[in-house]
């Protein structure tokens, strides 16, 4: 196993656990941490997958503005608990075969032989200057 896979392995690792914090979390503040750490853990997997932009932007645009956003949003809010959770119970077996039919679709899309890093080639060897921003930039003006 190669430093790279190991990698991968530890940020997706904390990318799936930060997810399932932030969904399971019953403090929204806490909640939204959550999500600011599962930002950062795909911007390093795709940092490994050499898309530097693509990492930086989505560390500059959603975790420095959006999550603080509504880091406020949700502290300046009173919500009122007793009353969502009234609701979500009459919510519940809609909600269930909506995931249900969303993890059939994505069970046939992707299937089992779609699906790893054996699937996934290796990024390409570049030039010492070489920049994933100017071939974007290639690929959007030109």
């Amino acid at each position: 196993m190669t430093f790279d896979q190991i990698l991968f392995y530890v940020f997706s690792f904390w990318f799936i656990a930060s997810s399932l914090a932030m969904i399971f979390s019953r403090n929204a503040a806490k909640a939204v941490l959550f999500l600011i750490l599962s930002f950062f853990s795909a911007a390093s997997i795709w940092i490994l997958l050499e898309a530097e932009f693509l990492a930086i932007t989505l560390i500059l645009v959603y975790v420095g503005a959006v999550m603080v956003l509504f880091l406020f949003v949700i502290k300046m809010l009173n919500i009122d608990k007793s009353t969502l959770r009234a609701k979500f119970a009459g919510y519940l077996p809609l909600g269930l075969i909506v995931a249900a039919i969303i993890i059939a679709e994505m069970t046939l899309v992707l299937g089992g032989n779609q699906f790893g890093l054996d699937v996934v080639a290796a990024p390409a060897r570049h030039a010492a200057d070489y920049s994933n921003i100017t071939v974007l930039a290639m690929q959007l003006y030109t």
